[in-house]
């Protein structure tokens, strides 16, 4: 089935998407929207920078490189746990990794782009099978990250399982600790929690099904 995708179409969502950041509190001009393109129709990309986004984030290391080499105009996010063997191939792409949470991965990914961008990603659930690291370990990383001279932009994080309100105090945990670090970055929400991470004070969020429609084969969750 050929899908359509039309910039008149995310342009239309994506203002939706700045009035709900308003609704909540936010300033949809300082709020950075990336656009998650990951198992979506690669024509959302050329319509997603027609309706005037730029930031977009992909989790398959071949979808972005392939996007990647096709829409120079993009800055791309890499939004899924960072594998070693794949850095390479990434690194002359991605602007920013937003799922740093080890010291290896980092230095890296530095060694193969001095100039990379990186968010330390919290956990904020007991489940190991999730990526990023524990509260507690954050400052501890961001430390010996900032002494090799690694680019730490802030921290983000994903929202637990359950209701909206179930990011909440999660989200304000992870605020509270960027202030104290000093990062800019908050990177938290998505489609389903948007409004809780603005409320919570999130400077970038991560939009896919708001703005393009449910993945293929998605259960409707919050991306």
């Amino acid at each position: 089935m050929t899908v359509s995708v039309r910039a008149e179409d995310v342009a239309e969502n994506l203002a939706a998407v700045r009035d709900r950041i308003a609704a909540a509190g936010g300033d949809p001009e300082a709020i950075t929207i990336v656009a998650v393109t990951k198992d979506q129709p690669r024509e959302v990309i050329p319509a997603a920078l027609a309706a005037g986004l730029v930031d977009l984030g992909e989790n398959r290391a071949e979808a972005l490189v392939a996007a990647a080499s096709e829409h120079a105009a993009a800055r791309w996010h890499y939004l899924a746990p960072i594998q070693r063997n794949k850095i390479a191939r990434l690194a002359p792409h991605v602007a920013v990794w937003q799922t740093v949470d080890r010291e290896a991965a980092a230095v890296a990914v530095t060694r193969h782009s001095p100039q990379s961008r990186m968010l330390v990603q919290v956990n904020l659930t007991q489940d190991a099978n999730r990526g990023g690291c524990a509260l507690k370990e954050v400052a501890p990383l961001v430390e010996k990250l900032r002494a090799q001279s690694v680019a730490v932009l802030g921290l983000m994080a994903v929202g637990p399982l359950g209701p909206p309100s179930a990011s909440r105090e999660g989200f304000r945990a992870v605020c509270d600790l960027a202030d104290v670090l000093d990062l800019p970055v908050r990177s938290l929400g998505m489609s389903g929690d948007l409004e809780v991470a603005v409320q919570a004070g999130s400077t970038m969020v991560r939009i896919g099904a708001s703005l393009f429609g449910p993945r293929p084969g998605a259960d409707g969750a919050r991306h």
